[in-house]
């Protein structure tokens, strides 16, 4: 196949059209898109559902020859609704229907929802162009790209005409050995024994995507902290008593205006005075401060007059210049949150905004601990920041960053170590440290050097490798290990690979030991597409 697939993404919506940032299936696939494929170069739109709209630009991009169009999927418009016209607009344009590939994403999708056969969307070839229409929905697109993902390069190679290609791969299906070898392929998954017989990796190349199931299903979650502080009620009233919202006067409503004597003072904190007044009787009050028993009102310091002041310098008498009525400024009791209500009825997963709620009501959140965590950097180059100085040695700045985000994200690192490159010493620290931590993240040692000990270390103590490489640039030898409740990230040594698979991999693992919900793990994450690069995956940090 050509060095770079093309891929159109369009979003068909009237709502998007209007508005991109509630388009969330479009950057969706594109996501899935770059996490699947090497080289891939994505042109996305944004289009409202109009039929002659959207047959004008699927006619463009199969027209379009420099660079042409590998595949076209869409994403909105293939439901009942009267705008609903996708299907109808790309029928038009095809060559050939592919009746049997639809089907199978309906019958997969079906396997989901019952809901799947309320879609309509119809896959064809327009020229040398495969057209997929998918429904709107992230969580739809994802599913229908899931069928179809192994599918895409068998079926670009038929529309291409790429007749070695796809002779290979019908003789692979048929079990043949003797197949003509191919020029110009080399298959980025391609996995050896890693010996000196055969010097490459042993670990197959896996999607992003992939990885994070891995990781997800391999990491035992502590109870879900949305299940802890959804069943959290409230031990008490806020606020507690009546409370002032201004600075003003107490009385009764019943008393009007007019002049009034002042009692006292109440100031934040103080008792509630339980006593009878008059009516012609007040108090002078702070904001936050209990109102009396026997008051049913606070006038604002604004809509009031000092007319006298006893010889101590204190109020004596008061002008109230507006009608007092009842309840007016008062806080009631369990305003703000009633004894026993859900202290939590939406989840916030900040922990400024958790820790801060619960001490509120004088509670913290029990049940769930911090993930202990262990830092290591291995090289023999390498010198602890704090170390002397050495010639033909570099000072480790991996542990200080990794440590850094961690606290960032509300972590904390237990422990770290920079060890030499030394097979020994590496199974023996790692050893040590999940005496007291449940994860390790290791910066270096991953790749295929004769001094890269941590995944040989890894297997002598027992831990099975869950993946070993990953598709991605920056960060293709990241490795992920496990031995019941402990986990080990084994990150490349360079600085910048580490800080960005810190970031995709390490930190979903984190939350969701931790208790997040898996959709809360991950960061907000932005596809795009640089032409003439590579695809890359860019996430907000």
């Amino acid at each position: 196949m050509a060095d770079e697939i093309v891929f159109a993404v369009l979003t068909i919506s009237d709502t998007c059209s209007q508005d991109a940032g509630q388009d969330s299936s479009g950057p969706r696939l594109v996501k899935l898109i770059c996490d699947a494929f090497q080289n891939v170069h994505i042109i996305t739109a944004i289009l409202p559902d109009e039929r002659e709209q959207i047959s004008d630009k699927l006619r463009e991009l199969i027209a379009q020859k420099s660079p042409s169009v590998s595949a076209i999927i869409t994403t909105g418009g293939t439901g009942f609704a009267p705008r609903d016209v996708t299907p109808e607009a790309t029928k038009i344009l095809l060559d050939k229907e592919c009746p049997q590939l639809a089907q199978y994403i309906a019958q997969a999708s079906l396997q989901k929802t019952h809901f799947a056969a309320l879609t309509r969307g119809v896959c064809g070839i327009a020229g040398s162009t495969l057209i997929l229409n998918f429904p709107g929905s992230e969580k739809a697109v994802s599913e229908c790209f899931e069928v179809v993902r192994e599918l895409f390069p068998h079926a670009l190679q038929l529309i291409g005409n790429e007749l070695p290609l796809v002779r290979r791969v019908h003789a692979e299906l048929q079990g043949s050995n003797d197949i003509a070898p191919t020029s110009g392929h080399i298959c980025p998954h391609k996995t050896g024994k890693g010996d000196d017989s055969d010097r490459n990796s042993p670990f197959p190349m896996i999607p992003i995507v992939q990885a994070l199931e891995i990781i997800f299903q391999t990491v035992q979650q502590q109870r879900a902290v949305a299940q802890l502080l959804n069943d959290f009620l409230s031990p008490v009233n806020i606020p507690p008593f009546r409370a002032s919202i201004k600075d003003g006067y107490a009385m009764k409503s019943t008393g009007f205006s007019g002049t009034k004597k002042v009692l006292g003072y109440i100031a934040a904190g103080d008792e509630i005075i339980v006593h009878d007044l008059e009516e012609d009787e007040c108090y002078k009050i702070n904001t936050g401060a209990p109102v009396p028993h026997y008051a049913d009102c606070v006038v604002q310091v604004e809509d009031t007059k000092l007319l006298k002041r006893k010889k101590t310098g204190e109020e004596d008498l008061v002008e109230i210049l507006i009608e007092p009525k009842a309840n007016l400024d008062i806080r009631a009791v369990g305003s703000d949150l009633r004894k026993g209500s859900k202290l939590f009825p939406l989840v916030d997963h900040s922990a400024v905004v958790i820790k801060s709620v619960l001490s509120s009501v004088g509670k913290n959140l029990g049940g769930v601990r911090k993930p202990k965590i262990g830092i290591i950097s291995t090289g023999s180059e390498l010198l602890a920041p704090e170390q002397a100085e050495e010639m033909d040695k570099i000072y480790d700045s991996n542990t200080t960053m990794l440590a850094e985000l961690l606290q960032y994200f509300g972590f904390e690192c237990a422990h770290k170590l920079v060890l030499s490159d030394d097979l020994e010493t590496i199974k023996g620290k790692i050893a040590e440290l999940y005496k007291h931590v449940d994860f390790i993240i290791c910066s270096g040692g991953v790749s295929m050097g004769d001094k890269d000990y941590i995944k040989p270390a890894l297997k002598s103590l027992g831990f099975t490798i869950n993946f070993g490489r990953v598709n991605m640039k920056p960060g293709k030898p990241m490795t992920f290990a496990s031995k019941k409740e402990n986990y080990f990230f084994g990150l490349p040594g360079n600085p910048v690979s580490a800080f960005v698979t810190f970031h995709l991999f390490v930190l979903p693992a984190i939350r969701w030991f931790a208790g997040w919900p898996r959709d809360k793990c991950e960061l907000a994450s932005l596809p795009i597409t640089v032409r003439d690069r590579k695809c890359y995956v860019f996430v907000s940090v």
